[in-house]
This record gives C-alpha cells, structure tokens and sequence, in this order.
C-alpha cells in the first residue's frame, strides 16, 4: 500500500493540526488497536475528541503533586538498591521502573499487591508483541504457533483479567482513592453527561499503561547513555542538583527551578523521540504541499527525522541541552518543537511523563555518575519506541558539591 512521507516541519505542524482530515489510522495504528481497543492513542477524531473531554482532568496540574510522591518513592527505591561498582542493565532498569510507577498511580488504592506483580511481570510480554504484530506482514507471524505467541496470548489474557477484577473492584467502592482508575471512573462529559463504560475504561487503562512504560523508560536510558559521553553536559546539569537539591531528594516542588535538567530531557526527545515514526489516513480529498491525496491515503511523519534536520537545528547530531535555554531556543522554529506532538493528540501524559523524567534524572544524577561498561555498543533500535537495547552500565558514587567542599581538608581545593 503506497505511502506519503511528511519530512518538514511545517507539513508536519498541518498533518497533526488537522486530526480531523489526517485522522489515526494505517497500518501501524490498525494493528495496535485490534489488540489494545479504542484506547486514546488509537481511536478515530470523533471518539478520541469525546474521550479526551473525559480524561483531562486526571492529567491536571493539580494531580501531579500526588503522582509525584509516588514517582519519588518508587525511585528511591530502586536507586536504594544499586551498589557502587556494580553493573546494571539500565534500559531494563528504567522499563522496571516506570513500569511500577504507570502502575501504582494508576491504581493506588483498590488493588491487591499480587495484581500489580502481575501487571508488572505482563508488560513487557505485551509491549513486544504489540510491537511485533505492528511490524509483521499480513498478520502471518502472530498465527505461528510459537513460544513467543502463547506467552503474548497469555500476558493478555492475564493482564486483561486482573484489569476487569480491578476496575469491579473500585467500582464497588465508589470512593476516590487519588489515582488515575478514581478519575476515570468519576469522569464525565459536560455536554452529554456521560461517562465512561467499563469497556471504555479497560481500552484507557490498557493504552495508559503500554504509553506510560517503554516510551520513558527509553528517554531516561538514552538521557544516561547522552550524559555519559557528554561530560561537559554532565557537569552542569549535576552543578544545577548540587545548587537547587543541596543532597535533598528531589521533590515536586523543586522542578521549576531544575532548568538544565528539563533540557537535558527536551534535547534527548529531540534526538530519540519516544514516538520515532506516526502515521495518519485521510478521512478525504486533501491537498498537502500542492500534492492531491485521495481519501484513505496513507501517510507518515517522523520526530526522529524532524529532529535531526540540519536546517532546523544547528550541529544537528551533536547533544547540546543548552540549545533550549532562554537566549537560545528562539532559534528553533516552533514547527520543529515536537517533543510530544502537537495539536488536539498531543500527548495527554506529556506533563506527567516530564515529572517522571525530571524527578528520575535529578535522583540518578545527584548521587551517582554512570558510566558504560567498558566494551558496550549501544545502536538505536526501532521498536514501538527507540531503545538503547541492553544498556550496562556501572553506578559510581558522587557526593554533591557542597558537602565534597565542607568534609575537605582545610585549604584543599577539591570542589
């Protein structure tokens, strides 16, 4: 089936600005939601347009408070276990990590502990095989009776099990336990008032959970790989730790002032984006930079390949965080700021999943310095987001800058 690629900027801004015209669909998205329903990141204009009314306010400035403690508590308690010297696969780490954190501010209350476990264990099963039957020509390979086919199946069957149990469960309650289920089920829509059916919010949470888990477990691996060869990046942003955080764990309240460290984030996205390649069809006859597209017409754009364009930005392939401070970001045309998409279907997560990798940053890197395990060989590789694949790399201790300077002898200059 033939294809149009978006490569500018501009085109782009116009594919993601008209979701009506350009709505989701294609081979990509077809795929995902036979297996994932018509969860927000694949439902056409007109459901997604009603759901995303319904949904809004579990992502509301006001909720990221709560969602932040427990980000902070899950991540201390994965970094508490690192030991100076010893090797870890990071990429595994990070996926572990906001695996349970997608989880536990999902459902904070009304679950048993069992259930997350399984949650927990299921994702990464199902996160692969989306991403394979994604890929895979005419739907041949999911129909092989393969190893690989029945632990997909029953990671499914499993996690669609334990989601239902939970969703009866809260429902049972009626009370509001502070989590993303308690918004969904007390959401509803001010010009019908509606809410959402059960089958309505299995779809949310299975789509919350497959976007809140791979795609920032990536960005933080690829943000500790860029800062490990970076060491001059590395330096400002842990001087920045050193001068907001003093040794304190990092806290909600602190991330307007962690500047370096958002951009350490924005330029990682800008260099592997959590979305690499999207597709849209026409819901119509359109025209799009002069070229005619019947209705149906398939087309595809590419964060990765916007972001690396060396008309847009200068040193395009180098990792220069300091592109997005104040005196310079004007440089960057509008267009080509697309971290989280644009539009209508810009990310509904995007606020919650920067918390997340600024609150993780700040903790990683205000206490220890990480360094690739000598040897390793890290190549992108496209899954449903850009991974790093098996990323070893070894914690080493660091000791925040003003507490090296008071425990040094007198007149050392260490520092």
């Amino acid at each position: 089936r033939p294809a149009h690629l978006v490569c500018h900027p501009e085109l782009v801004q116009q594919v993601l600005r008209d979701s009506r015209t350009f709505d989701k669909g294609g081979p990509l998205f077809d795929k995902v939601r036979l297996l994932t329903g018509d969860g927000l990141a694949t439902s056409d204009w007109s459901t997604h347009r009603r759901q995303r009314r319904l949904m809004q306010p579990a992502f509301h400035p006001a909720r990221m408070a709560a969602y932040a403690e427990v980000m902070t508590e899950e991540i201390n308690n994965a970094v508490g276990r690192w030991r100076p010297g010893a090797a870890v696969d990071l990429n595994a780490q990070m996926q572990a990590l906001t695996a349970r954190i997608i989880v536990r501010t999902l459902f904070s209350g009304q679950i048993r502990p069992a259930a997350i476990a399984e949650i927990q264990e299921c994702l990464p099963v199902f996160t692969k095989g989306v991403y394979r039957r994604m890929i895979a020509p005419f739907g041949l390979v999911e129909r092989l009776p393969l190893p690989a086919n029945r632990d997909f199946q029953r990671a499914l069957d499993r996690m669609h099990s334990v989601i239902d149990e939970t969703i009866r469960d809260y429902r049972s309650t009626g009370a509001d336990q502070g989590d993303l289920m308690s918004m969904l089920l007390a959401a509803e829509d001010e010009e019908t008032g509606r809410g959402l059916s059960a089958e309505e919010i299995h779809e949310q949470v299975v789509s919350l959970l497959l976007g809140g888990t791979e795609t920032t477990g990536n960005v933080l691996s690829w943000a500790f790989h860029l800062l490990a060869h970076h060491p001059e990046a590395e330096e400002k942003l842990t001087a920045e730790l050193d001068r907001v955080l003093a040794g304190r764990t990092p806290a909600y309240t602190d991330l307007p002032r962690l500047e370096y460290t958002r951009h350490v984030i924005t330029e990682t996205l800008r260099l592997y984006p959590s979305t690499w390649l999207l597709s849209r069809t026409t819901t119509a006859d359109t025209e799009l930079a002069g070229e005619r597209l019947p209705k149906g017409a398939v087309v595809l754009f590419s964060f990765y390949a916007v972001g690396r364009n060396p008309a847009l930005f200068e040193n395009a392939e180098r990792f220069d965080p300091g592109r997005w401070c104040s005196e310079r970001v004007a440089s960057v045309p509008r267009s080509a700021q697309l971290s989280f998409g644009a539009g209508s279907r810009k990310c509904i997560g995007d606020r919650f999943a920067l918390v997340e990798a600024m609150l993780l940053l700040a903790a990683v890197g205000s206490r220890w310095r990480l360094r690739h395990v000598p040897g390793t060989r890290v190549r992108a590789k496209p899954k449903a987001s850009l991974s790093t694949g098996p990323l070893p790399m070894i914690p080493h201790r660091r000791q925040p800058s003003h507490l090296a300077r008071a425990t040094a002898p007198e007149g050392d200059a260490t520092g």
